[in-house]
């Protein structure tokens, strides 16, 4: 496995930059945010899908600092009923997936992309809860009125494409659990798997080396390395659902945190060795989060924590009775 970055981490500095600082903190690998949620700092999508010589140029710049480039990141909700936003948020996801055939990049992370309702209302709607039938009936709407033509669309186009598209299980959208991503994957086929962030699993209450075992090797395109602190006394109390500012860490019952500020080195190698144990052999890509903490500090720590468990983790290391 590699270690990598999630460039956004660094919006201050630009492309050559950022490639010269993940390169000089040991990490092996990039991953380039296109639009969506991002502000791409390092990538104008538009030009490098229009431009031959900047995609070789985008791509020797990497190559030159020895690093490899793990996937296109376009996470936003291209299921958006906002006119505008929904309408942009296709888009990018759709050039991703052009820019990752040009680049030859197997992968494009994005996600589900939540829809809103009948009425035409212009804000997403996230569906929680069976209880009342309005709730069933929206969210049956959704699946099936919205995500399952969009969805069996862009599973043809990544198919021709020869991409992969990775998504995240993220709170606020219709695929943010396991089973819900295996719905998605019988309607959009076999192109579209998983980017696992553990960070979304932990204050939903899922255990994320479970999550694996039951995804496998087919069905993990790409791994975020980012971690989770829980309050236990906030979580007993408030529950998941926490919808106080992310900035308020001391408050919340769950905090976004730089690797082993959530969960130990012992978690960790048993993540990486569930991983391992699949048959993935890809990028750990580092997403700083981390409110706590500046994102060089955190980048920096991640990598030094994420070295010693991957050497400790590598089958060779393993006594033969294993």
């Amino acid at each position: 496995m590699k270690i990598g970055l999630y460039t956004d981490a660094l919006p201050d500095l630009p492309f050559a930059e950022a490639l010269d600082w993940a390169a000089a903190h040991g990490l092996e690998a990039v991953e380039i945010g296109t639009g969506g949620f991002s502000k791409a700092p390092h990538c104008n999508l538009l030009h490098l899908l229009e431009n031959e010589s900047a995609r070789e140029e985008f791509r020797a710049a990497i190559d030159r600092r020895g690093l490899a480039l793990s996937a296109l990141d376009c996470n936003g909700n291209p299921l958006d009923p906002h006119p505008e936003r929904g309408k942009q948020h296709q888009e990018t996801l759709f050039r991703s997936i052009e820019l990752a055939r040009k680049l030859d990049v197997e992968t494009v992370i994005t996600m589900s992309g939540c829809p809103g309702d009948p009425s035409g209302s212009p804000y997403p709607n996230w569906v929680t809860h069976p209880w009342q039938p309005e709730f069933a009936e929206l969210h049956n709407w959704q699946w099936n009125e919205v995500l399952t033509p969009f969805w069996k669309k862009v599973g043809r186009l990544a198919a021709d494409s020869g991409v992969k598209i990775a998504i995240e299980m993220h709170p606020g959208q219709p695929v943010h659990n396991t089973r819900t991503l295996l719905r998605l994957r019988e309607i959009a086929g076999p192109s579209v798997g998983a980017n696992l962030d553990p960070s979304h699993l932990f204050y939903q209450g899922m255990d994320p080396i479970l999550v694996i075992r039951t995804l496998g090797e087919n069905f993990i395109f790409h791994v975020h390395a980012k971690d989770t602190r829980i309050d236990p006394y906030e979580m007993a109390l408030t529950g998941g659902i926490d919808m106080r500012s992310m900035h308020l860490a001391a408050e919340r019952s769950w905090t976004y945190r730089t690797l082993g500020f959530g969960h130990g080195e012992a978690w960790w190698r048993d993540f990486v060795s569930a991983l391992r144990a699949v048959g993935y052999n890809g990028v750990l890509s580092i997403e700083h989060e981390d409110p706590l903490m500046s994102a060089r500090e955190g980048i920096i720590k991640s990598v030094e924590f994420l070295k010693p468990i991957l050497l400790r983790t590598m089958p060779e290391a393993r006594p033969p009775w294993l």
